[in-house]
């Protein structure tokens, strides 16, 4: 409808104050014109369509809005009306740009094109904005902002506010919209965006470690959002702590906006392309890093994810805040391996909010070496928990360069977390789950944390042919977070299996598994992994069959990254005096790092006579041997650290070790903030902590108490595979 009424509404006003009109006179004196204030019962010669708008500006909250502020008098632009579910438009009549900034207050939704206020010529958009919310909570503050307008001086201009939005943060907020000559002096901190074309490998962002992120970015692309983060945008290059990234390469030669709120004119200056990022030379430099275990460059990880061989390249992909040292924002982070030892960090490739309906939370990978899904064979497909939508899919053709999100998602809905997908292939002693399995020789599996009235938390097993379609078929109760499935050979027994159910928190069981129900053989559960690790997972689809795990390492950094993963380790089951049991060791790829070893030879250890080694790293796998005899302890010493086995109480450092054949073994990794024990071969492996880089001149081995023999003594130097030693 066209409102035309002629209540006065201080619409298009032009102020009535003197010019100064001598020849000296610079622009900055001419006075401000009052474009729209927004004070009238209606809207004056505004055009009004939809329902949202009204027929004349609000004052002030709507019914059933969280308390809107920030705006200027008694009325605003407020298109909450009826709730977010309403949509229309409100464009302004023809107006001429006489002043150099176009200024005004913006609130509300942050969805790009749906929720904001255009600036047109002739019918085509020049500039935008939108509000800054899209998440629940949020604020309804509207903050000042502006265009500068200089370009288009003398041109003839309309405004158009616009709500097509009818989710979350459905609404815009505009008020007064002002011409000036003077460039507004905006509060320290405020809503800021800036256009580009996109012609460098990054963007750059300086980010203060300062608590809770309480600002966001937001990436445009033409008129769509690739990016979405809540963070805290440095202040100036003075508070700047360090340099987020975002890869942006693959829109070269495209024109995008970047958009930030509570950030300053200083440090929003410093959010711009690059084709490096600043402090990369200092990069695994840092005297904290570790330098054979894997970091990301920046930011915080947690849970391993997608991990998967394919095509010779081991993909690791990971719980991910590129934006923020503390847990927010979950990305999925991606690095690529030719050896499982050697890394390369890849860009960033599932995001939350623009790719995910929500936070892209972990799941596992795998290969359709058959084209189930249809989407060509040998299709690498991730699945991941959508938060707030449920479980989701996406695939790569191009060996995981680039995701498509499934426009199916959510494959399964339910309450819970963390899928991950296997190949269940057919023997002769089972039954085919359908005529479609019988024809493919063998199904999907995926088992996924679950919540449930009656199982309470539960591992869950769904069943497909095709990936798409899942059927619930069991439940395991006991379960949490990121639980996975596997087969494994006993003693080495391919003949000879059991299955293994794993959870975040380490603890497993073994048992059968026949296709849809996992039946454990024994009560409780075991463990095998000790100290801060958590959430593991295992490659799929190894080329050699072994069974490969990494964990997350529960152990801060001071930055420009923070906590850690453990070294990968393989898993085995053998027979021991208790039972089946699993055991994990470092992969046999470490002895390719290499670089110097020195061993001792056999002989009686008498207490409190330690035998020695030369050192001339801090980077150590050293491997002992001992019979321990009549010794009450036995210690090993590396740089930095103490490894105790108690005689008495049959401890390892804290983990329970009982002695084989009267001797333990202890394998130490010592890395950089890192140390991994392992014992008996990898009964037992112990997670923990490690000093930063120093001096190491030995490493020893002691008894006390009592004598005990030394069977071996080796100390190996590693290198490190970050090429920086």
């Amino acid at each position: 409808m066209r409102v035309t009424s002629a209540i006065y509404c201080h619409l298009f006003v032009c102020t009535c104050a003197a010019m100064v009109s001598t020849a000296t006179a610079q622009d900055s004196d001419r006075s401000d014109i009052l474009v729209a204030d927004f004070e009238g019962e209606t809207y004056g010669e505004w055009k009004v369509e939809g329902e949202a708008f009204g027929t004349g500006p609000a004052k002030g909250t709507l019914g059933g809005q969280m308390h809107v502020s920030g705006f200027k008098g008694k009325g605003l632009v407020n298109s909450f009306l009826n709730g977010d579910r309403t949509t229309g438009t409100l464009t302004s009549p023809p107006f001429k740009v006489e002043r150099s900034y176009l200024t005004f207050l913006v609130g509300g939704g942050g969805h790009a094109g749906k929720t904001c206020m255009n600036l047109l010529v002739d019918g085509k958009i020049v500039h935008t904005i939108a509000g800054n919310n899209s998440q629940p909570g949020g604020s309804e503050e509207l903050e000042p902002a502006f265009w500068e307008v200089s370009e288009l001086m003398g041109q003839t201009v309309t405004l158009q506010i616009v709500d097509a939005a009818t989710r979350g943060w459905g609404h815009v907020n505009v008020d007064h919209i002002v011409q000036s000559d003077t460039k507004p002096k905006l509060p320290e901190l405020a809503r800021r965006e800036k256009g580009f074309t996109v012609e460098s490998r990054y963007l750059i962002i300086p980010i203060q470690n300062k608590g809770k992120s309480k600002g966001e970015i937001q990436v445009f692309v033409g008129d769509q959002e690739v990016r979405k983060y809540g963070l805290n945008i440095a202040t100036s290059a003075d508070t700047t702590d360090w340099y987020a990234f975002f890869t942006i390469d693959a829109y070269k030669g495209q024109t995008a906006r970047v958009a930030a709120s509570k950030v300053t004119e200083e440090g929003f200056a410093l959010v711009k392309q690059s084709d490096t990022i600043p402090g990369e030379g200092s990069f695994y430099r840092e005297p904290h890093r570790p330098q054979f275990h894997f970091t990301q460059k920046v930011g915080w990880n947690n849970d391993p994810n997608g991990m998967v061989y394919h095509n010779g390249t081991w993909h690791f992909f990971f719980q991910h805040n590129p934006v923020a040292l503390p847990w927010g924002n979950m990305t999925w982070g991606h690095a690529t391996s030719k050896d499982l030892l050697h890394w390369e960090q890849q860009p960033n490739k599932l995001f939350p909010s623009t790719m995910a309906r929500g936070a892209c939370f972990s799941g596992g990978a795998t290969v359709d070496a058959n084209n189930t899904a249809g989407w060509g064979k040998n299709t690498l497909v991730a699945f991941l928990t959508d938060t707030g939508a449920g479980e989701a899919i996406a695939y790569s053709t191009d060996g995981g360069k680039t995701f498509t999100w499934y426009e199916g998602n959510p494959v399964v809905k339910h309450k819970g977390r963390d899928p991950k997908v296997i190949w269940y292939a057919y023997d002769e002693n089972d039954k085919p789950l359908n005529d479609a399995a019988k024809k493919l020789g063998g199904h999907w599996v995926m088992v996924v944390y679950n919540e449930h009235p009656e199982h309470k938390r539960n591992a869950a097993f769904y069943t497909s042919t095709n990936l798409k379609e899942w059927t619930e078929q069991s439940h395991l109760p006991g379960y949490f977070e990121c639980t996975e499935l596997f087969e494994l050979p006993i003693d080495g027994d391919e003949k000879k299996t059991r299955w293994v159910v794993f959870a975040a928190d380490a603890k497993y069981a073994v048992g059968t598994f026949d296709g849809k129900t996992f039946t454990p053989e024994h009560d409780g559960k075991h463990q095998v992994h000790w100290g801060p690790y958590y959430a593991s997972q295992t490659f799929d689809n190894a080329p050699d069959g072994r069974k490969i795990q990494m964990g997350w390492l529960r152990i801060p950094s001071p930055g420009p990254y923070n906590q850690h993963f453990s070294f990968p380790h393989r898993l085995t089951l053998r027979s021991t005096e208790d039972g089946i049991r699993m055991f994990a060791k470092p992969i046999k790829e470490i002895k390719d790092l290499r670089a110097k070893s020195s061993k001792a030879k056999s002989q009686e250890l008498v207490a409190d006579r330690p035998v020695t080694l030369p050192v001339n790293s801090d980077l150590l796998d050293v491997r002992v041997t001992v019979e321990v005899g009549n010794a009450t302890a036995i210690e090993l010493n590396l740089p930095g650290r103490t490894i105790k086995y108690d005689a008495k109480t049959r401890k390892l450092n804290e983990a329970p070790l009982k002695p084989v054949d009267g001797r333990i073994t202890i394998q130490v990794l010592a890395d950089r903030s890192l140390t991994e024990i392992i014992g008996n071969d990898g009964r037992v492996f112990i997670s923990g902590r490690g000093p930063a880089k120093l001096d190491a001149t030995e490493v020893s081995v002691n008894a006390i108490g009592g004598n005990a023999k030394l069977v071996s003594l080796e100390a190996h130097e590693l290198k490190s595979i970050w090429n920086q030693e």
